[in-house]
């Protein structure tokens, strides 16, 4: 018998697709060394084994994939990976309703919202992150300062709702300074309390006045026993469930353009868990676009 899958709606860069999806296998600047530059790979090598069918929707996925490939940037810099990966995202959006940007680590954030080709005032940026990702840039740019390096590049902080702020994973001066900019900053404890639905709400009202947004899932934001293979994740971190619900309800809102999934490191994973999740990412992701 067929097993349908996601790998069956991986099609050629050329096809007129509605989603486009770009590897950019970024490990350079990690605050923790690793290998995230190896999570394109594994996130596709997964792909058979993630089905399409949607028992509790009643759905199969069926929209196409335009896999673009990798950007070359094997062995660069951070800044001198910059201007690539932007320009591979700038032609996948430019083709696509819906580009799929799959570090790699957090640093790859800055150049794809870069891509979405707006004045910084017309973005949004969504982030589902443990971390403010506020690290100083005065020593170049690191996977743990892209926020705030694009609040240096002129983003609004009126345009940046945060999501999942883990406790004792943050410092103070990054919390005040997120607070400062007009982030919109929702914990971990809020979704805790209030639930996922909420807090989607909560950052999708806070960029209602863009024209486009991104949404950024740095996967250390679930809980580690759930995803052992991102280095910054922590004990009691958000339910892989809730993670799941979040981007699909993220995806199925039309203003959102660019969705990156970063700060996987498979080999910290022994085991297929990590893979499963992040192949069952894609799959949430599809729903929720489908359902625009």
């Amino acid at each position: 018998m067929s097993w349908p899958n996601l790998n069956d709606l991986i099609v050629s860069p050329t096809d007129d697709a509605p989603i486009g999806l770009v590897g950019a296998p970024l490990s350079a600047g990690s605050v923790t060394p690793g290998r995230c530059d190896l999570a394109p790979a594994a996130l596709r090598k997964v792909l058979p084994r993630i089905g399409r069918y949607d028992i509790d929707e009643s759905v199969e996925l069926s929209s196409r994939i335009a896999d673009h490939g990798d950007v070359a940037i094997a062995g660069l810099t951070i800044e001198e990976a910059t201007d690539p990966i932007r320009g591979a995202v700038e032609t996948c959006v430019a083709k696509h309703d819906l580009t799929l940007l799959v570090g790699g680590n957090n640093a790859v954030t800055r150049p794809g919202l870069h891509a979405l080709g707006l004045p910084l005032e017309k973005i949004g940026l969504i982030t589902l992150d443990a971390h403010f990702d506020m690290r100083e840039t005065g020593m170049g740019l690191r996977n743990g300062n892209p926020v705030r390096a694009l609040l240096e590049d002129g983003l609004p902080g009126k345009n940046i709702a945060q999501v999942g702020l883990a406790p004792f994973a943050n410092s103070q001066a990054m919390h005040a300074d997120a607070l400062a900019a007009g982030n919109r900053v929702v914990t971990l404890a809020d979704i805790n309390a209030h639930g996922i639905d909420q807090a989607v709400s909560i950052a999708l009202a806070h960029v209602a006045h863009c024209e486009a947004v991104m949404i950024d899932c740095d996967i250390d934001v679930i809980d580690r026993s759930q995803f052992p293979g991102a280095p910054g994740a922590r004990p009691a971190g958000m339910q892989a469930a809730d993670f799941f619900r979040a981007a699909r309800l993220l995806a199925a809102e039309p203003r959102v353009k660019l969705i990156d999934l970063t700060e996987w490191d498979p080999p910290l994973d022994a085991t297929d868990l990590s893979s499963l999740v992040a192949g069952r990412w894609l799959a949430e992701i599809l729903s929720g676009f489908e359902a625009r």
